[in-house]
């Protein structure tokens, strides 16, 4: 018998909680609730309801976190007065800014939550003294760099920021930059003020009847899409993750990588800094462009090469660009493109505007507020206490479920896809409990394609909000123990590898764990056996002598090493693959050899390395 569940929202998780008892375990550990009456005064619950109904936000409930009695709320850096006045209604705010780290050290211990911006850091050092009383902290923005979130989890203590409120102060941005650059504002500016009346010099070209390519759809390059539409511009975006039918709502078409460099007059770059975005625009991607093409960038400074960029400013291929984020920020004094008249910089921006930091300041008010009562919203960036005997179970399967979603993902040809199917072959049965597994899974993938946190609080909702439905099939098999195998499976048959599309048309891999460490079993239809781990390429062949030494020796030639390698075909003389592990990712070059050697029918490559 197979027990199939498909969660197309987080409530629907509820009966399966109390099915396998998973929620009560958790449950049991709440002994420090505060009731809905000491946390949420009535006007903070009504507009706390109304706001969240308004922008369709679903929170769920979980263990509680905060000490008995009123809670003490340390408000660490200056935060919008909307903000400040509804934590006052459930607390005492205590409002210090520009404290010492001394200063900070010493009244940590006092206060239940603190609201903090970039500035403070708040270190494991931190949690240490705040002896276990410190249960939430609120990131007033999006990033968390200065959070250390293993010592948050490991001390209890949520995290959340507010990733909503600056969505449309980045996309505004992002037009005044793509505005700005098509008619040469800035550098009119300049030369206004030094004395200069240049008409004929700053001639800047239309945006009507012009092509943008957005780089990247998610919230914020849906926002610019809705605007530059308004502009009677022609938008196209590159997403392989994003849905077309949501593209096609707002007027915009869902197109590969190389059509949309290809055809873009303007490029609005909106995608996260992983190891696949890292200099993703290089020589190749600027030398496929329009001569003239002009390039915004109010994403993540990384994914642009400063170097190629120049080459192709010199070159003329790029008219011009608008940086808004630098690999390093401040960039350096010798930043190549700083000083140049045909870009336009300004000092990550994108977030400020005075409605934004208003706002800003009501969302993180709320999430604070949410967590001292004991419930999770999507902006949860950690993940909340989980029963001990269930975490010791899965522990070894985390990390497996984490690669088996990198990997699925990575083998998606660019296409958007909706459906990812979860099958757990456990003798538990029904009895398992997948949700730490599933967030994993759903992690794996998301991080590839997003900038959000993802983690077992907000898994499920990230997921849907992508446009994402993730159906679980649990499998009873034999034997005593946890789990078996996890396979992972996305509903698409445009593959960068063909061999991993099943004859039922989806993207498949499958793993285990052997000796506490995990290993991927299954590509496609065809066994293999390597460790989850560092960088993977996988290579289609015909079953012949000579071609694993062909591809070796041209690894051995680029000092590239093997760290594992597995082989499966599906009988002799046919059709076989090669999963190789190696301890750097190959160049384009490389693949491009391999893939000529004879008897290779195609070859791609995967990586199982972290985000940094």
């Amino acid at each position: 018998m197979q027990a199939t569940l498909c969660h197309a929202a987080a409530p629907a998780q509820a009966p399966r909680q109390q099915r396998n008892g998973a929620a009560p375990r958790v449950q049991a550990q709440a002994g420090l609730a505060f009731r809905a009456s000491q946390v949420v005064g009535t006007a903070v619950a009504q507009r706390r309801h109304a706001r969240a109904a308004a922008s369709g936000r679903t929170q769920l409930a979980v263990a509680a976190v905060a000490a008995d009695g009123k809670p003490t709320i340390l408000v660490a850096e200056k935060l919008g007065k909307g903000g400040v006045d509804m934590l006052k209604e459930v607390g005492t705010v205590d409002c210090s800014y520009e404290m010492s780290k001394d200063e900070l050290l010493a009244k940590i211990s006092l206060v239940d939550a603190i609201v903090i911006r970039s500035a403070t850091k708040i270190t494991r050092e931190v949690f240490e003294a705040s002896k276990g009383r410190l249960k939430v902290v609120g990131r007033a923005g999006v990033g968390i760099d200065n959070v250390d979130l293993a010592a948050a989890s490991e001390n209890g203590c949520l995290v959340v920021n507010a990733p909503t409120a600056n969505t449309v102060a980045a996309a505004e941005h992002g037009i005044a930059l793509l505005c700005a650059l098509a008619r040469n504002v800035a550098q009119a500016d300049s030369a206004m003020k030094q004395g200069r009346w240049e008409r004929s010099k700053w001639v800047g070209v239309s945006m009507v009847g012009k092509t943008l390519a957005i780089m990247g759809f998610g919230k914020v390059g849906s926002e610019v899409a809705r605007r530059a539409r308004g502009l009677g511009m022609t938008v196209l975006a590159y997403d392989p993750y994003a849905s077309a039918e949501k593209a096609a709502a707002l007027g915009v078409q869902i197109v590969s990588w190389e059509e949309a460099l290809e055809r873009g007059d303007f490029f609005s770059l909106h995608m996260p800094l992983t190891p696949n975005t890292k200099g993703m625009f290089n020589d190749e991607s600027f030398g496929r462009m329009k001569k003239g093409a002009r390039i915004v960038n109010v994403a993540r400074g990384g994914v642009i090469d400063d170097d190629a960029l120049v080459r192709a400013l010199d070159a003329g291929i790029v008219a011009g660009a608008a940086l808004d984020v630098f690999e390093v920020e401040p960039p350096a004094a010798d930043n190549p493109l700083v000083g140049r008249p045909d870009v336009i910089c300004t000092p990550h921006l994108g977030a400020s505007t005075r409605e934004a930091q208003e706002e800003v300041a009501y969302e993180i008010a709320e999430a604070v507020i949410s967590a001292l009562k004991g419930e999770l919203t999507p902006s949860c960036v950690n993940a909340p206490m989980v029963a001990p005997e269930v975490l010791r179970e899965l522990q070894p399967y985390v990390g497996l479920a984490d690669g088996l979603g990198r990997a699925a993902v990575q083998l998606v040809e660019d296409s958007g896809f909706a459906d990812v199917y979860i099958t757990y072959h456990s003798p538990r049965g029904d009895d398992l409990d997948t949700r730490l597994l599933r967030a994993m899974v759903v992690k794996g993938m998301l991080e590839q394609i997003t900038t959000s946190t993802v983690n077992l609080v907000n898994a499920d909702l990230l997921a849907k909000k992508r446009g994402l439905r993730i159906v679980e099939t649990v499998v009873p098999s034999d034997g005593t123990g946890v789990l078996d195998e996890i396979e992972v499976a996305i509903g698409s048959n445009k593959s960068k590898f063909s061999s991993a599309v099943t004859p039922a048309g989806r993207i498949t891999v499958a793993g285990t764990v052997k000796s506490g460490t995990p290993f991927l079993t299954r590509i496609g239809a065809f066994d293999v056996d390597l460790a989850v781990e560092g960088e993977v390429v996988l290579v289609r062949q015909n079953d012949q002598p000579g071609i694993i030494a062909a591809v070796s020796t041209e690894f051995a030639k680029n000092n590239i090493n093997i760290s594992f390698m597995s082989v499966s075909r599906v009988a002799k003389g046919t059709q076989a693959i090669m999963a190789i592990g190696v301890d750097e990712a190959p160049s384009a070059e490389v693949v491009k050899t391999i893939a000529g050697v004879k008897g290779v029918q195609e070859v791609t490559i995967f990586s199982e390395k972290r985000a940094a």
